[in-house]
């Protein structure tokens, strides 16, 4: 499950449709590993967009913070981040 907290940055629908697509990988690796609940927290901060993800799965919890002065750089990165990680405690659960 993912859930988007947008704070004082205002996301028109077409900018929400792409961030999921970013996730499509996330959200995948999430249901692999089970009981996965994603929440993204977005908050501008003069010039830089803040992207906070927290991430609550089987194995445990994380959070990763991205701080860039477009929002479409600071998610896509947090995105890339998670699916990283996601993917890390997918291959430590097979080897496991």
């Amino acid at each position: 499950m993912v859930k988007l907290i947008e704070g004082n940055v205002l996301l028109k629908p077409s900018h929400r449709r792409q961030l999921m697509t970013w996730l499509k990988r996330v959200q995948k690796l999430g249901e692999q590993v089970g009981n996965f609940i994603l929440t993204i927290k977005l908050h501008r901060i003069g010039r830089v967009t803040e992207v906070t993800a927290d991430v609550h799965d089987a194995i445990g919890d994380f959070s990763f913070r991205v701080r860039r002065p477009e929002w479409r750089d600071a998610l896509r990165e947090m995105a890339q981040l998670v699916a990283g990680r996601l993917h890390d405690e997918r291959v430590g659960m097979t080897l496991a």
